[in-house]
């Protein structure tokens, strides 16, 4: 996320602000919603062929890390694009008016304006990509490791593949499912809370920009 949040918002400020208007536009940001609705299991692959075997950084954290970055990049970007198309475009005239510059306006003006909404669809992306296991899957997940990974080359443990292998794999199928379901619970209670944070902070936003 630290890769994908900001240059999410980049995409989106010059597709919305800069950019002028033409078919390649168009075309970018069509793909950019098809992105969006893309199965993750297809992200998981790229990320195998690129990140795993063709520069080599194997089954590792990452691997794992760019591969959900890349998946959550488009949602950032659409999230964000709508935020700021939100703002009506009077707000931005008034502001160049007033003899602001284009960056002063989109800093001062539009940013927050569009806060709560780019917030909201940051924060459910990182809920979207909590949830995933077909990315992890294929690029960093072990089924079971002892202690802490001792660097980002390393194999990790993760809750959604956890859950995927104690349903599929084990001798012990009775005994594992009840784990499986306690593991499910607890990741659904995260999702939840992410969804939560959202809302709370998107009306916070709200309140104080009116």
């Amino acid at each position: 996320m630290a890769f994908s949040v900001p240059f999410g918002l980049a995409c989106a400020i010059y597709i919305c602000e800069y950019s002028p208007k033409s078919i390649v536009v168009n075309i970018i940001r069509i793909s950019i919603n098809n992105l969006a609705g893309v199965p993750s299991v297809v992200f998981g692959l790229f990320g195998l062929a690129v990140f795993v075997n063709f520069l080599n950084f194997k089954v590792s954290i990452l691997s794992g890390s760019l591969t959900l970055g890349i998946l959550a990049l488009p949602l950032i970007i659409s999230a964000s694009q709508e935020a700021l198309m939100s703002v009506p475009h009077s707000i931005r005239e008034a502001s160049l008016s007033l003899g602001a510059s284009r960056w002063q306006t989109i800093k001062m003006v539009v940013l927050p304006t569009a806060l709560p909404g780019m917030l909201t669809g940051i924060i459910l992306s990182i809920g979207r990509v909590a949830g995933e296991t077909a990315p992890i899957l294929f690029t960093a997940a072990a089924f079971y490791k002892r202690g802490y990974p001792k660097s980002i080359f390393s194999e990790v443990m993760a809750l959604p593949y956890h859950i995927y292998a104690l349903m599929t794999e084990g001798t012990h199928p009775d005994k594992q499912k009840a784990i499986a379901y306690g593991c499910s619970l607890i990741l659904l209670f995260l999702v939840l809370f992410i969804s939560a944070i959202a809302i709370y902070l998107r009306q916070r936003q709200r309140s104080c920009y009116g």
